[in-house]
């Protein structure tokens, strides 16, 4: 487990075996920015449950005043193109939910699961 560690900069140095499991709750970036170093790492059948945070997946002039995303269109938008892009890196998406625990402001979270395929 790393803590309080860039995720974008995750090297072999950091990083010594294949991981079995990615666990990701970023905030002020996107997966798409953070994920790919530590997916690189992910060995067949590995699993991913990471956490999709609406507010910092789209445009800052798509969130409304005071850092809130209340509209589903652009939640199922973010959680589409967040499953778009982990199939394109050959991740088969288990699932998603929403968060049963509400993002800071009472922002609307989703929980996706994955499974690693080569």
């Amino acid at each position: 487990m790393l803590e309080r560690t860039n995720a974008k900069y995750l090297n072999q140095e950091l990083i010594k075996d294949p991981l079995d499991l990615i666990v990701c709750d970023a905030s002020f970036i996107g997966l798409e920015q953070i994920l790919p170093s530590s997916l690189s790492f992910a060995k067949d059948g590995a699993r991913l449950l990471a956490l999709i945070k609406p507010q910092f997946e789209i445009r800052k002039d798509q969130v409304e005043k005071g850092g809130i995303v209340r509209d589903a269109k652009l939640h199922q938008e973010v959680i589409e193109r967040i499953s778009n892009w982990l199939i394109s890196q050959n991740w088969q998406i288990e699932g998603v939910i929403e968060s049963p625990i509400k993002g800071m402001k009472g922002n609307k979270e989703f929980l996706i699961s994955a499974r690693f395929l080569i």
